[in-house]
């Protein structure tokens, strides 16, 4: 099965009314927000990456996921498996408690297990936070601006030049310690209508906000916010900025929220939602066809 069709058939198995449908980013049981990710080896991060790094990310795509509800961390459960590799555990451990540190994040528990020789590592987190808004995937009305946080397509340049492209240390940063925004998603949660991260792609990520809400939805690819360091690296011209918007693992905060909004973060206003259903693109006034491939997923 791909991933959308393994979610699909996953709605059939009784649902908890605080899944939100397994339409969301993260589970909402009150005033308790809580969300499970993973990463793989050779699909998330690269075998080369340094086990640091991999810690970082492993807390910062969950934590991203907790911003995305407007919460705030309580703390992580953490599955590590172990491959008689204890220099790797080691260093992952010291990565861990960076992060954890920085992030104000305490670990709960959690559990390990033994991998099979030469098996690839998957690791995987449970973070739990608190919100009082957790503003649903579904919750972008007709009319509604699309913003972004941020800047789009620096993880995917950071992918390239950790697989030997020559290019700022920036971009390589920004692939591998992403930095959630739960500041702003703090901010943003109790005046905003519908808000999740962008971690497969802007394009991807924005048809799934307006699927879950019902609605179509058009994205400016000009007013997507680049870096200036993207810029140097990949350029601004159209392929460029479609590259851009369909890399993943930005962990920005796309959020939709009333026209006349003023938001209380910086972010970039890129499209808005109108009745209907799909994904329409732009770019200099001139109606886009859609990439074969609008980000990632699995299967």
């Amino acid at each position: 099965m791909r991933e959308s069709a393994f979610i699909h058939a996953l709605r059939a198995l009784p649902l908890h009314s605080g899944a939100r449908g397994l339409m969301d980013d993260a589970a909402v049981l009150g005033d308790l927000v809580l969300t499970h990710d993973m990463l793989a080896e050779g699909v998330h991060y690269l075998a080369s990456d340094p086990p640091q790094d991999v810690a970082w990310k492993l807390l910062a795509v969950n934590l991203s996921d907790l911003a995305a509800k407007g919460a705030r961390p309580r703390g992580v459960l953490l599955g590590y498996p172990l491959a008689g590799d204890s220099a790797w555990d080691a260093a992952f451990l010291d990565g861990l408690g960076a992060a954890l540190a920085t992030f104000e994040c305490p670990l709960l528990g959690g559990d390990t297990i033994a991998l099979a020789p030469g098996a690839p590592r998957i690791l995987s987190l449970t973070a739990l936070g608190a919100s009082g808004s957790a503003p649903a995937r579904s919750g972008a009305k007709t009319g509604d601006a699309l913003w972004v946080t941020g800047t789009i397509g620096d993880a995917g340049a950071g992918l390239k030049i950790a697989q030997g492209a020559e290019g700022p240390p920036k971009l390589l940063a920004r692939y591998r310690r992403p930095r959630p925004r739960l500041a702003e998603g703090q901010a943003l949660g109790p005046v905003v209508h519908a808000m999740m991260d962008v971690s497969d792609g802007l394009l991807i990520d924005a048809d799934r906000m307006a699927k879950a809400s019902g609605l179509a939805v058009s994205i400016d690819l000009g007013a997507v916010p680049l870096s200036a360091a993207y810029a140097e690296f990949a350029g601004t011209d159209r392929p460029a900025r479609l590259a851009a918007v369909t890399a993943g693992d930005d962990y920005e905060l796309l959020f939709a929220a009333a026209p006349g909004m003023v938001p209380p973060v910086p972010a970039a206003r890129i499209g808005a939602f109108a009745t209907g259903a799909g994904i329409t693109l732009t770019h200099a006034g001139e109606a886009l066809p859609l990439p074969a491939r609008l980000g990632f997923e699995h299967g």
